[in-house]
């Protein structure tokens, strides 16, 4: 006999605006108590020292988060000159000061060489695993690390402003993986300053932008005077780049029991036509999802079925 699931099958996605203080795995859980969802996860942890766009998915929604976690992001951060940490944020131990504080000028030129394809070792305290432990746990021990490498991808980075020669503000488009205190203190190196992340926002993960942010005091009103689903995206909503075919009721039937469908050839044109390296195609009966597939010798096979009320 199945298990009863606790708690109300809430599906969609939330575009948090995450407040500095809270860990993800807190907001997540706040959210999910707001609508009484009976599952919760979010995509691409927000350090608490950070505020901004923390996407979290309920019920069904849950099953789209692999598809966030490559999305492209865009940070604003200021950096304080001086002084540098052993997390490189305002958090952590000081290790290093120095008199110098670069230009504007100076900031904007050594900027560009950031852009692109780049390698970027990750910060000592960061979740990568080093042995089975996290990376920040061995920091905190005291652990000496040499972490390897990795290549990432910044589509672009300007100087937006400072409040005075001690800080500077920056904006950054990068791809997954990148760690934009660790491209503070190789901006520092460059630039043969000290300097760590005194504030840091996240603007964009993908479709979700700060324009459809929403407060948690906001979310809580919603849920207590019974509107919860003026603060859900759709389940599809990290999607925007999958195909997307709409199909008949037997076929979303068939779909929906883990069975493949026959496509028209006309489909499997135009299916071809828009697929790039995946060859994933989210299939779709009245407007909703039905689930997710995979297009293979003019075939839909599920990978990834959705139930919504």
């Amino acid at each position: 006999m199945a298990r009863h699931r606790k708690g109300a099958p809430v599906s969609g996605w939330v575009c948090l605006d995450k407040p500095e203080g809270l860990g993800s795995t807190q907001a997540v859980t706040q959210v999910r108590r707001a609508f009484d969802a009976q599952k919760a996860g979010h995509a691409g942890t927000l350090d608490p020292l950070a505020s901004g766009v923390l996407p979290i998915a309920l019920g069904e929604a849950t099953k789209t988060v692999a598809f966030l976690m490559d999305a492209d992001k865009t940070y604003r951060f200021t950096i304080a000159w001086g002084v540098s940490t052993a997390s490189f944020d305002r958090e952590g131990d000081v290790t290093a000061e120095s008199a110098v504080r670069p230009t504007p000028d100076l900031v904007a030129m050594a900027l560009t060489n950031f852009v692109g394809e780049i390698e970027q070792i990750p910060p000592d305290f960061s979740a990568v695993k080093v042995n089975g432990s996290r990376a920040y746990e061995l920091a905190r021990q005291g652990v000496e690390m040499d972490l390897a490498p990795r290549r990432v991808q910044i589509h672009a980075a300007r100087l937006t402003g400072g409040a005075d020669r001690d800080h500077v503000d920056i904006e950054v488009e990068c791809g997954k993986g990148t760690y934009i205190r660790a491209m503070v203190r190789d901006l520092a190196a460059v630039l043969g300053a000290c300097a760590h992340v005194s504030a840091l926002r996240r603007t964009r993960v993908g479709a979700f932008t700060e324009e459809r942010a929403v407060g948690l005091e906001f979310i809580r009103h919603l849920c207590d005077t019974g509107a919860p689903l003026k603060a859900l995206l759709p389940v599809e909503t990290p999607l925007d780049d999958i195909p997307a075919m709409a199909v008949t009721t037997e076929d979303a039937f068939r779909l929906t029991q883990g069975r493949s469908i026959v496509l028209l050839p006309r489909q499997v044109e135009t299916l071809r036509a828009a697929l790039s390296a995946s060859r994933t195609v989210s299939a779709l009966h009245g407007g909703r999802i039905v689930a997710l597939c995979e297009m293979r010798a003019g075939r839909l096979s599920p990978t990834r079925v959705f139930h919504l009320a």
